[in-house]
């Protein structure tokens, strides 16, 4: 009898990047660094671009935006030619669970969170109720929506906060469009420059305190990383603070003590689960000056840009930039192996 020496098919990896947010150009860096770890002994990358038109195309290198053009191809027959899809999408339209639902119907597994957990992540207001029903403390806001707005009491909202303020959008990442205000003439404008972006802003009162994150990893039984810490040079950590400006350091691990770190690593997980969060998220916490622990948000794509602290965070917990990557490819096909098992009809 013949034999033969054939190798197993490498899985097709669609890593799709860019999309319609203000985090185009944060997904393209951070797609590049996920390419580069691909272990491409297993993998097949296939690269798979959105434009900011909502346009798909399959790219054959990287940049640092997806151009519109005649190029556009199919999404149905990109997906068919995959195994696994590697969303590196932020923001809108790729980490609010519209990627993921697509995704869902055309039956192809991928990394991260599921539907629920993505938008329940991407929604800065759901994410605070949900998390202040299992007892995690959250800052305190207030909610105005775009129709609200003309209607809005300033001198009152800053009486129940007080000063200064964090304006955010309600849904969007990277600190786009987050303003701080102190007084009642750059609280509107803070709103302003909020709405632009978002028809529902959140108003926070600012926690005093260390920025801490956690990255967590995992399915059924996730793990938690060594904590980090930001140590920001600038007002406050900006989306300039964050990628452009060299105003930001990181302290990885966070010099905390034993018990703090327990507290905050235990938080992370606390929240991870109350969302409901498979696969990957980053949980970004404050450390206040009386050991207090104060979730500020949930990223269920965090960056993988190469100042990023997910992969860092994993890097300093034992886990390499390859190994993180194929664990997040296996934690997908471990996810859709057994949601395939579940009944779809009456027994």
């Amino acid at each position: 009898m013949k034999q033969t020496n054939s190798k197993p098919a490498k899985l097709r990896i669609g890593i799709i990047c860019g999309g319609q947010s203000a985090e185009h150009e944060v997904s393209m860096r951070s797609a590049k660094n996920v390419l580069d770890a691909l272990d491409t002994a297993k993998f097949e990358p296939v690269l798979i671009g959105i434009d900011r038109r909502g346009g798909w195309h399959e790219l054959q290198q990287l940049g640092t935006e997806v151009a519109a053009g005649s190029d556009q191809a199919n999404k149905d027959q990109l997906l068919k030619r995959v195994d696994v899809v590697f969303p590196v999408l932020h923001g809108p339209f790729g980490e609010d669970g519209s990627m993921q639902g697509l995704l869902e119907l055309a039956g192809v597994p991928y990394v991260g969170c599921g539907i629920l957990a993505s938008a329940a992540g991407m929604d800065k207001e759901v994410t605070k109720r949900l998390l202040r029903e299992v007892g995690v403390t959250v800052a305190e806001f207030i909610v105005l929506t775009a129709a609200e707005r003309a209607a809005c009491d300033l001198p009152e909202v800053i009486k129940t906060l007080g000063t200064p303020l964090f304006v955010k959008p309600a849904n969007m990442g990277s600190s786009v469009g987050v303003s701080k205000a102190v007084d009642q003439a750059s609280l509107a404008a803070a709103l302003d420059r909020a709405f632009q972006y978002d028809r529902k802003v959140l108003i926070e009162k600012a926690v005093v305190g260390d920025e801490v994150e956690c990255a967590v990893l995992g399915n059924d039984q996730p793990q938690v990383s060594v904590p980090g810490r930001l140590i920001v040079k600038a007002d406050f950590y900006t989306y300039e603070a964050k990628y452009i400006d060299d105003t930001t350091d990181l302290e990885i691990p966070a010099k905390l003590t034993d018990g703090l770190t327990k507290q905050v690593q235990a938080t992370a997980l606390k929240t991870y689960r109350a969302l409901g969060c498979e696969g990957m998220a980053r949980v970004d916490m404050f450390v206040t000056p009386v050991s207090e622990v104060v979730v500020n948000e949930v990223n269920t794509i965090p960056g993988f840009t190469s100042i990023s602290m997910y992969p860092q965070l994993w890097e300093a917990s034992g886990l390499g930039y390859r190994e993180l990557i194929t664990q997040l490819i296996e934690l997908a096909l471990e996810r859709f192996g057994e949601r395939r098992g579940l009944l779809t009809t009456h027994s």
